[in-house]
Formats: structure tokens, C-alpha cells, sequence
């Protein structure tokens, strides 16, 4: 890769987005936003010149790496072929994406209906499940973030739910979480058989005659990189067979490879009745998402309308990146890549730092998804940062690794190791090397 830093550029750049552009998530007055001029692989780099190893996948979804060869010149291929046509048509793009997404879903799950993201991918499997038991309420993690419309936000267990509640029929619980149990737990089999005990009361006093859906991320991400403990699901999918409840499983972070699977729930023998996915598709190189909906619950719109909709829904240029990046993540073997990284490098050279900063209460993760759970107190396990905040501990944290040339990716008192999967094993230990030296200095928040 070349870097020519051309600062008077990066200027200009900064000063136009300050000028006019309304950030999601943000207080306006006090943006700072860094300016990138470039990327490939693992690494962005700014108009200064300074190249940062992306431990953030931007928002954990450039699976492939930045600026794949072949998906790019998918997208280029398309959009001087058929740039854009209706979602009514046919397209040979559309049905090839949506034919490789099938062929990765489990047997009858055969149908795939496209969205623009995420968020509206679970829009639209609410929909369907609540047309499709004629029921209304959806029940969800407190620990969950699920997408920023209407339902999708509602469903969201983390506080920028608080100033959107507007969608009714929302009901939420706790899911496992042993480092931190709401069930008194001392083992992940314990913490499995309460929680879906917990579960199962919820569903009672909501009324099982009222609950059309469980929605839950299969692997919690931004919340926490929080895995199921053994049983847990499949004891859900057996709650929801039991009392006729559609089950959907959210994979738009944790899918297309992240985990070290295809889907992350391919690692806990459940099979869900709707997958939601998205971002990971294609590593967003353009915005894309999507259900893919069981032979059942497919069946009930084949003589009634489903009534959604969206005016780029399959649209050419997205899912050309969707079939170029399944076709490179196979031949290349990306998703085993990332399952590799994950067992021989991250696993090991996590527990290495954990053992040696003891401002890391808990290491937790798959393939290239992992959080770091920081704490002010081992014994006590107190937060290095509260609940929906931050602290000068973690705002050490960041600047300390982006003055390293590290993108990080944080939330509250957590630091979440999220690099693509393409990631090699020399960047993976040149992440850690850093991570290393990042935790020598935050380290002296730990008041234990």
C-alpha cells in the first residue's frame, strides 16, 4: 500500500463534514472526527500519513478486509452493467445472493427477502412472525442491540433504546451472562438451566398466547460479545416449539464468518425459524441486509400479501458484493481463517494479557469477535466504566491505542477485539503487542 499524507486535504475534509454533516449517535458541538484518506486489508490510514490496524472492522462488519480486490471489481462490474432496477424484476445478482445465503442457511430455509441493513432486517422479521402466529409481542435481551427503527430499536436492550420507545408490544429479560449473573449462578450450566427458566416465566406472565417472537442476537455483540452457555439455546428453540413462539436469531453482527462459522448459531445445535443478517454479507461496502425465512412461515404469504417493502431491496450493486464476497470467503478460506486466529492466537494471547493486567476481569469470544471486560476490581468485578457511560479510564484507553496506530472498538467498560477476518497472524500478535503496552498504562485505574 502507498500512503501519500496530504494534511491541507485532510483539513478540507474535516472542516466539510463539521460544516455539514449531522452525525448518527452524537452530540454535534463537540465531534472531532478523524478524517480517513484510504484503506486495505487491516489497515485505514489518515491524511496525515499515520496508519492505524483496524481492531474495530469499522463497525465490526469488514469481514473480508478493506478493499477486496474482487468484491470491488464485483461492484464496478455492475454498476456499468445495471446500476439500479426495481425491486419487482428479476435479477440475476439477486438471485444468486440469494441462492448462496440459502445454501448456507440450514435445510428449509429457502427463501431470502432483502433489505437495505440490519435494523430493518429485524423490522421486517417482526413483521413476520407477528403475521404470521397472528400475535403481537416480541421478547428480548436486556443485553441486545437489534437496529435503530421502530421495532428494531424497541427491541434494543441497550440505553439508546430509552429516548425511542415509541413501538408497543416489546417485553424484555435477562439472558445469560455468568461474569455477571442475574441468577446467582457458579457455573455456565447453572447459569444456562436459570436463565431459561427466567425465560420460560417471562413467557407465563406475558401470556404464551400473546408472544409471537423471541428475538436475540446469537452471539450478544455490541452489548457485550456475550456466548450462550451449552443448552441455552437449543433449550430456547425448545421453549418456543413448546408454545408456538417463532424464533429469530440475529446474525448481523455475528454472521458470515465473524464467530468462525458461516453462522455463529452453527456452533450450538439450534436452528432458528428466522435469520436476520446483514453488514457481514458483504463487509458493507455497500449497505445491504436481509431475513432468511423458513419454508413455513415462507408458506403463509404464498396467497396472502406480506406487507413490506423497500425500494432498494435486493438492488443489483449490493448483492453483486454479496456474491463476490461468499464466493472469495470460500475459495480463499476466510471463515476458517477467522476460526483459526481465534483458537491459536486471540484465545491464547488474550489469556496471556489477562494474566499479567489485571485491569481485565474477563477475556470471551469466537473466531475474531472477543470483549475485554474491564474492572476497577477484580474481586468486586466493579466497572471500569458504568453502565451506559465512559471514564477517564477509558477514554486513556482509546487514546492510548490510537497513538499506537490501533483503531480499538469500545463500549462502557469493555474493549471488544474485532479485526477482519482475513486478519493474519502477524497482525493479529502486532494487535496484541500493542494491546500489551496500551494495558501497561491503563492499568493504573485498577484499584484492587
Amino acid at each position: 500500500m502507498t500512503i501519500t499524507p496530504d494534511a491541507a486535504e485532510g483539513r478540507r475534509v474535516h472542516d466539510l463534514d463539521r460544516a455539514h454533516v449531522f452525525h448518527s449517535w452524537s452530540a454535534q458541538g463537540s465531534l472531532d472526527p478523524m478524517a480517513i484518506a484510504g484503506a486495505e486489508g487491516s489497515y485505514v490510514w489518515d491524511y496525515d500519513g499515520n496508519r492505524y490496524l483496524d481492531f474495530s472492522s469499522q463497525l465490526v462488519n469488514v469481514n473480508i478486509g478493506h478493499q477486496h480486490p474482487k468484491v470491488v471489481a464485483a461492484i464496478q462490474e455492475q454498476a456499468g452493467r445495471l446500476a439500479t432496477i426495481a425491486p419487482g424484476t428479476a435479477n440475476d445478482k439477486r438471485g444468486e445472493a440469494a441462492q448462496r445465503i440459502s445454501a448456507l442457511a440450514p435445510a428449509g430455509h429457502e427463501k431470502v427477502f432483502f433489505t437495505n441493513g440490519g435494523a430493518d432486517a429485524n423490522e421486517n422479521a417482526i413483521r413476520m412472525a407477528r403475521l404470521h402466529t397472528g400475535r403481537d409481542k416480541v421478547l428480548s435481551f436486556y443485553r441486545s442491540y437489534h437496529g435503530n427503527t421502530g421495532a428494531a430499536i424497541t427491541s434494543t436492550g441497550d440505553p439508546r433504546r430509552w429516548p425511542n420507545e415509541y413501538a408497543t408490544g416489546h417485553v424484555h429479560f435477562f439472558g445469560p451472562y455468568l461474569y455477571r449473573s442475574a441468577f446467582w449462578a457458579t457455573s455456565p450450566e447453572e447459569e444456562s438451566a436459570r436463565a431459561l427458566e427466567h425465560l420460560e416465566q417471562v413467557i407465563t406472565f406475558e401470556g404464551q398466547s400473546t408472544v409471537a417472537a423471541i428475538l436475540l442476537e446469537t452471539v450478544v455483540g455490541t452489548a457485550g460479545v456475550l456466548i450462550p452457555p451449552p443448552g441455552y439455546l437449543p433449550g430456547v428453540r425448545a421453549l418456543c416449539d413448546k408454545y408456538g413462539i417463532v424464533l429469530i436469531l440475529d446474525e448481523v453482527m455475528a454472521g458470515f464468518g465473524r464467530t468462525g462459522k458461516w453462522f455463529a448459531f452453527d456452533h450450538f445445535d439450534v436452528v432458528p425459524d428466522l435469520i436476520t443478517w446483514a453488514k457481514g454479507s458483504n463487509s458493507g461496502y455497500v449497505p445491504v441486509g436481509g431475513v432468511v425465512i423458513s419454508d413455513e412461515i415462507a408458506a403463509t404469504f404464498a396467497d396472502r400479501v406480506f406487507p413490506g417493502g423497500l425500494t432498494y431491496s435486493g438492488h443489483p450493486l449490493a448483492t453483486a458484493s454479496i456474491v463476490a464476497s461468499i464466493d472469495a470467503m470460500k475459495s480463499e478460506g476466510v471463515v476458517e481463517n477467522a476460526a483459526r486466529i481465534g483458537s491459536d492466537v486471540r484465545a491464547p494471547g488474550l489469556a496471556e494479557l489477562a494474566s499479567r493486567h489485571p485491569v481485565i476481569g474477563e477475556v470471551r469470544g469466537l473466531g475474531v469477535v472477543w470483549a475485554l471486560d474491564l474492572v476497577k476490581d477484580r474481586a468486586t468485578r466493579e466497572p471500569l466504566a458504568p453502565y451506559g457511560g465512559s471514564s477517564p479510564a477509558m477514554g486513556a484507553l482509546t487514546a492510548e491505542c490510537k497513538k499506537r496506530g490501533l483503531l480499538p472498538f469500545t463500549n462502557y467498560n469493555r474493549l471488544h477485539v474485532v479485526p477482519p477476518c482475513t486478519v493474519s497472524d502477524a497482525e493479529a500478535k502486532d494487535g496484541l503487542a500493542i494491546l500489551d503496552e496500551v494495558f501497561t498504562a491503563v492499568d493504573a485505574f485498577y484499584t484492587g
